[in-house]
């Protein structure tokens, strides 16, 4: 089982980090807007906020769906739903709230943040490509 995480930086930037067992069980049974330590993933003194998802297919996770599968609601506004006209309802297949097997990736927000840094400056690393 692997996770792809989706860290958001208070600065706008994002990092990409594949994880898989046994880091990946300790996400298992999560809700979004829990806290996860950051020290279970691998990232020493970090703090972060599960903020979404999507699963294996690409259906979005939401907050207010309870459970694991995934359901058809009639929306109006919010995740995953982008409105053509005021007051428009759709029918649109959403997942659940909570990360089980199927959920490929997962979105997190620092709250706190570590030591070390999540973005390898690139800057220093096409400096050294150019050196050689």
């Amino acid at each position: 089982m692997a996770f792809k995480l989706v860290i958001g930086t208070k600065d706008g930037k994002s990092a990409q980090k594949e994880v898989q067992d046994p880091e990946a069980k300790t996400l298992l049974g999560r809700k979004l807007g829990e806290q996860v330590k950051g020290d279970d993933l691998g990232f020493a003194g970090y703090e972060f906020l599960i903020t979404g998802g999507s699963d294996h297919c690409g259906f979005p996770m939401r907050k207010d769906l309870d459970g694991t599968g995934r359901k058809r609601i009639l929306a109006v506004q919010g995740i995953g739903l982008k409105k053509k006209r005021k007051g428009c309802r759709v029918r649109k297949t959403m997942c659940g709230n909570t990360i089980h097997e199927k959920i490929s990736q997962i979105n997190l927000k620092v709250t706190k943040e570590g030591k070390e840094s999540l973005i390898a400056p690139k800057e220093t690393a096409k400096a050294e490509e150019k050196k050689e």
